[in-house]
Order: C-alpha cells, then sequence, then structure tokens
C-alpha cells in the first residue's frame, strides 16, 4: 500500500493527466526547428557582454548572454529571421536576414555601442539617490566584462544560468520500521507560476527540478471549511486510490488556515527590497516588477508604511518609512527606478532588515518582500552566506516574503532557501495577472502569517499500512 502525506490536493486525475500529455505535444511540435547561436562583444572593447537580452522578432524566443557573451536560441521554426540585440546603457542592434535550417545553427555575432552620455546621467541618478548607508558608495556605471577564456557554444545548447535544487525520488519506508512522517506547512507557489512560464513564454517543458509537485497543489483555492474561532487552521484528510496504481492510495491532508480579510489586516511595516541591477532591463524583470508592486501600492491603508530600499552595485534607502496615505509618493518613487549595474544582494537584504527594524510595529506585520531574479554577485552571493544571514535576522519578528521574476538567470534555488529560511514565502511573477493573484487577491496569505516554523507528524498504523512515500 502506497501512501503518501501530502499538504493539500487537487483532482488527481486531472493533474495526472496533464503532465502525460505534454511531452505527446511538444515532441511532436520539436521536428522542424532549427538555432540560432552566437556571442555579443563590446563594440569599442571587443569584451564579451553579459547579460545582453536577444529576441527574435515576430516570436516569443528570447535568451540572455552568458558571463562570456554567448547565447544559444533553439528549437525556432525554419525561416528567416531578424534578430534584436540590447543591453543596458548600449545602442540596440538588429541583425537581419538570420536564415534558420532544419536542425541547423546559424552563427551570428552582435557588437554593441556603449552610450556614455547616458550612462553617465545614470551614475549620477544612483549617486544623488539618499542613503541610510552612506558608507557604501554607489558605483560608477559598469559594463558587465567577463573575465573567463571564451568557449565555443555546444549545436542547440541553452545558454541560461538559471539554477534549481536537485529533487529526488523519495524512497519507499516500512511502516512497521519508521512509523513515523514529518512534514512542513510552508505554502510557496512559485514552482507553478515558473513552470507555466516555461510552456507559455518559451513553448518548452520546464526542467524536472524546477517542478516541485507540493507547490503545483497549493498553488489553487480549495473549498475547505473555516477553522472554529478557538483554531488557527482546519485540517481535512481524504484516502483515494492511486489512479496510476489502484493497490495503492494516496492521503491528501489539507490545512485551512484562518482567512483574514484584507481590512483586518493588522498594521503593516514592509520594506520592499527592489533588484535595479542590469540583469533587471529586461520586459519581464524590473517593468513588470514595478506594476506588481503598483498593484500591492493600491491596496495600503493609512495605518500602514513602506519603505523602498533598491540595490545594484551598493545598497540605499530610496524610500524612508511613508504611511500607505501617501500612494503618489511611493508610485513617483517606483516610476522613477531604473537598472543598472552589479548585484549587491547581501547589502540590500541587511540593509532592509535594518530598515524594518527601525519602523518595527509592535503586534503588526513587519515583513521585507524582496523582488528580484535572485542573480546577485556582489558581496554576500552564495547561498549558504545569503540563509545565514536570513537565519541571523528572522527571530527578530521581521519576515521575509520573496518574489522571483524574470528568463535565462533566475536562481529558484536561492529564492526558496531565503524564504524558507526567512520564515517566509515564494512566488513567481511570470505577468500582470499572477501579480494581482499573490499581491491583490491573496495579499491576506502573503502578508500574514499565522503560525511559524509548524511541522505536521504523521503516524501510520502497521497494521494497515505496508509502507508509505
Amino acid at each position: 500500500m502506497d501512501l503518501r502525506p501530502v499538504r493539500v490536493a487537487r483532482t488527481k486525475s486531472a493533474l495526472w493527466f496533464v503532465f502525460l500529455s505534454l511531452p505527446l505535444v511538444f515532441v511532436a511540435a520539436a521536428q522542424n526547428t532549427g538555432a540560432i547561436a552566437g556571442r555579443v562583444l563590446d563594440a569599442g572593447t571587443g569584451q564579451p557582454l553579459r547579460g545582453a537580452q536577444i529576441s527574435v522578432q515576430g516570436t516569443s524566443a528570447r535568451v540572455e548572454s552568458d558571463s562570456d557573451g554567448y547565447f544559444a536560441l533553439s528549437e525556432l521554426p525554419v525561416g528567416t529571421y531578424k534578430l534584436k540585440c540590447r543591453a543596458a546603457g548600449y545602442e540596440t542592434q538588429v541583425l537581419p536576414g538570420i536564415e534558420v535550417t532544419v536542425k541547423g545553427t546559424a552563427r551570428v555575432e552582435c557588437r554593441l555601442t556603449a552610450r556614455a552620455p547616458e550612462l553617465e546621467a545614470v551614475a549620477e541618478e544612483v549617486r544623488q539617490r539618499p542613503s541610510i548607508a552612506p558608507s557604501l558608495a554607489a558605483p560608477s556605471p559598469v559594463r558587465l566584462v567577463a573575465g573567463s577564456p571564451p568557449r565555443p557554444p555546444e549545436q542547440g545548447a541553452r545558454f541560461d544560468t538559471e539554477a534549481y535544487d536537485p529533487i529526488d525520488e523519495n524512497p519507499f519506508h516500512s511502516a512497521r520500521q519508521r512509523p513515523l512522517s514529518t512534514l512542513s506547512i510552508d505554502v510557496d507557489t512559485a514552482s507553478y507560476a515558473n513552470a507555466r512560464r516555461f510552456i507559455e513564454q518559451q513553448h518548452r517543458l520546464p526542467p524536472p527540478d524546477a517542478v516541485r509537485i507540493e507547490e503545483f497543489l497549493n498553488y489553487f483555492v480549495y473549498d475547505y471549511p473555516d477553522p472554529g474561532p478557538e483554531h488557527p487552521f482546519a485540517i481535512v484528510t481524504e484516502v483515494s486510490a492511486a489512479p496510476w496504481n489502484p493497490a495503492h492510495r494516496l492521503v491528501h491532508l489539507g490545512l485551512q488556515g484562518r482567512r483574514v480579510a484584507s481590512g483586518d489586516l493588522p498594521p503593516s511595516n514592509l520594506v520592499f527590497l527592489l533588484d535595479v541591477s542590469g540583469s533587471m532591463d529586461q520586459p519581464n524583470k524590473l517593468p513588470l516588477l514595478k506594476a506588481a508592486f503598483r498593484l500591492l501600492v493600491g491596496s495600503l491603508r493609512q495605518r500602514d508604511q513602506v519603505a523602498i530600499v533598491v540595490y545594484a552595485g551598493a545598497a540605499g534607502l530610496v524610500l524612508p518609512p511613508t504611511t500607505g496615505s501617501e500612494k503618489d509618493r511611493i508610485l513617483r518613487t517606483l516610476d522613477e527606478l531604473r537598472a543598472g549595474g552589479s548585484t549587491a544582494g547581501g547589502a540590500g537584504l541587511a540593509l532592509a532588515y535594518d530598515v524594518a527594524r527601525e519602523g518595527y510595529v509592535d503586534g503588526g506585520n513587519n515583513r521585507v518582500i524582496l523582488a528580484t531574479d535572485g542573480d546577485f554577485n556582489v558581496g554576500e552571493s552564495s547561498n549558504a552566506a545569503m540563509v545565514r544571514l536570513i537565519e541571523g535576522k528572522r527571530d527578530s519578528g521581521i519576515y521575509l516574503s520573496v518574489l522571483g521574476f524574470g528568463t535565462g538567470n533566475y536562481k529558484d534555488s536561492k529564492m526558496e532557501a531565503l524564504a524558507d529560511r526567512g520564515n517566509g514565502n515564494a512566488a513567481y511573477i511570470d505577468s500582470i495577472l499572477e501579480a494581482k493573484k499573490v499581491l491583490v487577491s491573496e495579499i491576506g496569505g502573503t502578508l500574514l502569517t499565522i503560525a511559524k516554523d509548524v511541522k505536521i507528524l504523521v503516524e501510520f498504523n502497521p497494521a494497515r499500512v505496508k509502507g508509505y512515500r
């Protein structure tokens, strides 16, 4: 008997059908295709450019150059295309007449010319921003130049640096030898929206390690009964036959937390920690981020307060704590944000927690909301270093929500680790509709924590259960 404890569940047969049908669709669609591969260089210095955006006009195909300037776009239908290359601080270049043949790879080179006056203007704007960390001098505009030796792109390869932690298949355990199973009840939804991005925007299946089943299940709202007034959550249980093996059983454990209307939420002390580094200069990154946070600002009340911390080459406070009644001031600050520079994520996190602590509201919702593609590369940037920083702050009563954006260099593994260690939740924003779901429709679940460090302990009866996973 196969018993699999899970946090929430949807109709199992429908979920299994979706997983089964996707490979059938996409294998058939990828037969008459080819690829475009190449490199992006600085026209003046000949140095490779990392983080340049390359798109194929007339299609949704887009990619970002790697640390040596290389890129590859595969699974393009046979035809002739225009290739658009752009990077922050550089003139956009369009390469016409790129011919894609069946199973062939068209080789191209984009040489981008720097816009020096504009770069200096961006640097001056950053230097003029107020900061409560004056020792962190804002950098002059920097072109991201790779120092490692160049390598030729492999045919059909996708040059991206997205990172996912490996997912291992759980083994079966004997209920007689190991009757106890423990699981956490944090509710993240990033995996579902991220996988949808691969399918809808890139027309390919997501990497296997990007698919976390519990986040697919937790993405949806279920008709669970509300808990009684004396309990923070209610538990729903169900046992059903496994669709792929009727001799096995599935156990469904559903938890419904106490629902709180947005108007009844406690006062919020929010710090928006926003990544404005050069890698965020893409339509599905900083512009989408700004549109998403505009939605959240619209739901603020007078008793709420918001501060905005940004980080690129250095971290700075661009909006001190401001009440929710001053929406125009908050929105104006969001609108003025521009992308450029490297990514000092560790300094940004430390500064955001300092600002949240200074504005701490007793009995309120004190939270840092980090919005980034996760590509930290200056200062504290490794997963272990960032986790240690977060763990040192979480006992202060300040929680962390993590919102992921973008394609090509999205660091899913880092985002999940930060949210888990920061007593928070993680979501991925692939569209303005997803932003509305996370930051408006489900704002109570996003901003309010009713319990922390909660684990569920399930005990299986060996007289009824042979094994489980």
